[in-house]
């Protein structure tokens, strides 16, 4: 083709037909412009389709994640409410007496002494490329905040880690027998449930009742229980509303996800 074109202008050339020749030159000129422009739009179309191809690719690793993150979200909202439901029937046991029996008190005081977080995958390096590559303008959004917001959850969960360590366990130690309530915990492995994995197994490690007198009208009747255990009705059910307001973040994100992927 390349000689075609070179023997046509030297023979317009050589016949000095110079009108001819320019406007040959200039179809030629476009004819190569023309070329250039079908090249490039291929191009950008191979690369348009590879970016698509990726951007699939992280929608369904990403689905995936949410996916897991709301099991293991969920899970979290109902030990989250275990403690908070207890702590109101403690309330109940510390302003009505008539209602008090010790199973029932050592049943809700074990669900109020272990703490839990929300550990969800975090992966920076997909959520980077993905907010580069995935066109969803509120998908992108929702993403972007979504790490700041988990690291804002996890400081209100671990408030009552803290709190737990350092002020109400101290004080349950001091005034009441922990090793009945843990043991109760053991036999029905309540304590089994904060496990990372699922966890269906009860544990045989049972460590027996105190030998020691446990007087649960002593601790229910104790002027700072009821403080404490505000604290942590307080500090768990903030954080528990705070947990359904990730979930809801999360389902909007699978239902922008699941619509993409299925376009």
């Amino acid at each position: 083709m390349i000689k075609l074109f070179r023997h046509i202008r030297q023979s317009l050339i050589m016949e000095n037909k110079t009108g001819r020749y320019l406007k040959y030159a200039i179809g030629e000129i476009i004819l190569v412009v023309i070329g250039i422009l079908i090249a490039l739009q291929i191009n950008n179309w191979n690369e348009s389709r590879k970016e698509r191809q990726q951007e699939k690719a992280i929608l369904y690793q990403l689905n995936i994640d949410f996916q897991s993150n709301l099991k293991q979200l969920d899970q979290k909202i109902v030990l989250k409410k275990e403690a908070v439901n207890s702590a109101l029937q403690l309330f109940k046991y510390i302003d009505f007496e008539e209602l008090r029996n010790k199973d029932s008190v050592d049943y809700h005081l074990a669900r109020t002494i272990p703490f839990t977080t929300f550990d969800p995958i975090l992966n920076d390096l997909a959520i980077n490329e993905a907010l580069r590559i995935i066109k969803n303008d509120s998908l992108k959004n929702k993403l972007t905040y979504w790490t700041t917001e988990i690291a804002d959850h996890k400081e209100d969960e671990l408030n009552w880690k803290d709190y737990r360590d350092n002020r109400y366990v101290p004080f349950l130690i001091n005034h009441y027998q922990l090793r009945t309530v843990r043991n109760l915990a053991n036999k029905t492995n309540f304590l089994g449930k904060y496990l990372i994995e699922d966890s269906n197994n009860t544990t045989t490690n049972a460590i027996g009742k105190s030998k020691y007198d446990e007087d649960y009208n002593l601790l229910l009747n104790h002027p700072d229980y009821e403080d404490h255990l505000e604290r942590c009705f307080t500090i768990n059910k903030f954080s528990l509303n705070q947990s359904l307001i990730i979930r809801k973040k999360i389902i909007d994100i699978l239902n922008i996800l699941n619509s993409e992927i299925n376009q």
